[in-house]
C-alpha cells in the first residue's frame, strides 16, 4: 500500500517569480541530501487550484514513512532557513496525507 505526502503552498501572485527561484533550492537539497524525500512538484494549469499554486508530493509504502518524512521536513534546520525566507511569498500551505482507496 502506498500513501501520499502533499503539501500545497499558494504563493503570491507578484512574487510567484522570487518564491520559483527559492523552490529550486529546495529541489537542490532533496538531490544533494539522500535523506530528503524526493518529490515531484507541480503548479495547476486547470483545476480547483489557482495558478499561483505550487504542489509538492511524495509516495511512501507506509502510514508511519509519510509522517515520519513531515516530521523531518518540518524539523530539518537546513528545510528551515530555505523556508523562513520563502514563507515571505506564502499567503498559505497546508500538508495533506492520502491513502489508497482500495474498493
Amino acid at each position: 500500500m502506498s500513501y501520499k505526502l502533499r503539501f500545497v503552498q499558494h504563493i503570491r501572485m507578484d512574487k510567484v517569480k522570487e518564491y520559483l527561484a527559492i523552490e529550486k533550492q529546495f529541489a537542490e537539497l532533496e538531490q544533494q541530501y539522500p535523506e530528503f524525500p524526493k518529490g515531484t512538484r507541480y503548479m495547476p494549469v486547470t483545476g480547483r487550484e489557482p495558478s499561483n499554486t505550487l504542489v509538492w508530493e511524495c509516495n511512501f509504502e507506509t502510514l508511519e514513512a509519510a509522517q515520519n518524512a513531515l516530521a523531518f521536513l518540518l524539523n530539518d534546520t537546513r528545510h528551515e532557513a530555505l523556508f523562513d525566507t520563502q514563507s515571505a511569498f506564502i499567503l498559505d500551505s497546508f500538508a495533506e496525507i492520502y491513502k489508497p482507496f482500495d474498493a
